[in-house]
Parts: C-alpha cells; structure tokens; sequence
C-alpha cells in the first residue's frame, strides 16, 4: 500500500467492494422460488479439457416461472452441459430434448427453504470476514505509516484514519446485512 492515508483508506474500500461484488455474484446462484438463469450461469462444464462457465457455450432462458431452457452454441457441448449441471449438485435433473437442454426447478419445500437461508447467510458471514481482513491490512498500513521515519502524520491523523476504516466496515457490513435480508426474503417468500 502507498504512504498516504487517502491510498490506504481507497485501497480498504476497495477490498470491501470485491467482497460485496463476489457476495452478489453468490447470492445469484442461490434460487428463490423461480427458475432464474443466474443458477446456472457459472456452473463449470468440462468443454474440450477447459472448465468453461456455461453462460459463455449456451444462451439460458426462463420460457417459464419453474423451467430453465439451455441451447448450446455447439449442440456437440450437450453431454458436457448435462454433466456440469449434474455435477453442480443443484437438486435439478438436467433433460436432453432435440438440440437443448430442459431443467425442471421443483418447488421448494419449507426445509429446502431454510437450507437455502442458511446457506446464503454463510456466504454472507464469510464476506464479512474477507471485510474484517481488508479493516486488518489496513489498520497495520496506518500503524506503518505512523513508524517511519520522517512522516509527518500525528497520532490523531492515525486515529482518525483507523475511526474511518472502521466507518468503512460497519458500512460495507450495513450492506451485507441489507442484501441476505433481501435475498432470506425472496427466498423464503417466493
């Protein structure tokens, strides 16, 4: 990190935003009620030896509220897609039908609903840790700001720039909160 109390805060922030970013992108694949092509946008299909995200070998729809609909760019990529989905572990069952792919989402039922909760909120706590993590990286760039030789930041400057890494988490963990709230809800509501 750079010798200033600007960089050190910018560059805090910023490993607070990669962690709501990755949180988001998470919070995605986790179904609510209705088929969403977010659930299976990244699951990881075996395409000529590469493991490639199936948003990028099929275009994914939701011609209906419990039924995804996967067309391959290339309909030799079937089987792969198949066993991807398989392998993913979704609790859907992947159907071949002509030159695309039928995934049926079934109900959720009121345990299934609290494993999805649940599962949510541990993503969301391990973010808070990764946040926890950046307030830590950042408080030991301030304290080694306030030991080199030959700066000129004092001891309130410090304090404040800690006070404000603080601010920072209790922000960024406000949003955390805000989105596994949103996504409990649809979950458990949908």
């Amino acid at each position: 990190m750079s010798t200033d109390p600007k960089t050190i805060l910018h560059e805090t922030e910023a490993g607070m935003t990669k962690a709501i970013d990755y949180l988001s992108h998470e919070l995605q694949g986790i179904r609510a009620g209705r088929a969403s092509p977010a659930m299976v946008e990244y699951v990881k299909v075996d395409y000529y030896g590469s493991p490639t995200d199936l948003k990028s070998l099929a275009v994914i729809s939701s011609p209906e509220a419990s039924t995804l609909v996967i067309k391959p760019f290339d309909v030799s990529s079937l089987q792969a897609i198949k066993q991807g989905i398989e392998e993913a572990n979704l609790g859907v069952n992947p159907q071949i039908e002509d030159k695309h792919i039928r995934l049926t989402i079934p109900s959720l039922s009121g345990d299934r609903r609290k494993q999805l909760v649940a599962q949510a909120k541990k993503v969301g706590e391990e973010q808070k840790v990764v946040m926890r993590n950046a307030r830590r990286d950042g408080n030991k760039h301030a304290d080694t700001l306030a030991k080199q030789d030959g700066t000129h930041y004092s001891e309130d400057q410090i304090s404040t720039l800690k006070d404000d890494i603080q601010d920072l988490l209790k922000k960024y963990e406000g949003k955390i909160e805000t989105m596994l709230k949103k996504k409990s809800d649809d979950i458990l509501t949908a």
